[in-house]
């Protein structure tokens, strides 16, 4: 089953690596021309795509952050400047794979609506027959999905 991904920020990344573990067969479409979403510093902002300043560091320390499968280098410090958070990811990207998956410059096309379960919304979006489905990757927790049309 052919699945899209959108965003190749840290929950795209994780969602594209699931997705081929599950024998699925993934394309993750990322706005942008590079990997780490909100964690990629730019001098220059880019439209629609939230950033953060230079000297930013994680508020949680890299044994409560650290993916499952691919531990924290020992070298890197307990909290990390967005630089190695992002290097990080790279490492991640390439010990698994996932770059030949991920289609950079990608439009933002997609319509979601929000399926709620008790207190927690998670967005969804069908597109086609039930048989194609997309996961996506929540860059902002601000946004507000609407209904696709």
């Amino acid at each position: 089953m052919r699945v899209a991904v959108v965003g190749a920020g840290v929950s795209g990344l994780t969602a594209t690596k699931c997705c081929l573990e599950e024998g699925l067969e993934p394309t993750c479409f990322e706005q942008s021309q590079d990997i780490g979403g909100l964690w990629r510093y730019t001098e220059h902002v880019e439209a629609g795509r939230p950033s953060l300043y230079p000297s930013v560091i994680s508020n949680t320390s890299k044994e409560m952050s650290a993916f499952s499968d691919f531990p924290y280098p020992e070298d890197f410090p307990v909290f990390l400047p967005n630089a190695q958070l992002l290097d990080y990811l790279r490492r991640y990207t390439e010990c698994f794979g996932l770059q030949e998956y991920i289609k950079f410059g990608a439009s933002r096309g997609f319509k979601a609506s929000t399926f709620t379960a008790g207190s927690t919304s998670i967005p969804t979006c069908f597109r086609g027959s039930a048989s194609s489905w997309l996961a996506w990757a929540i860059r902002e927790w601000t946004s507000r999905w609407r209904p696709a049309a």
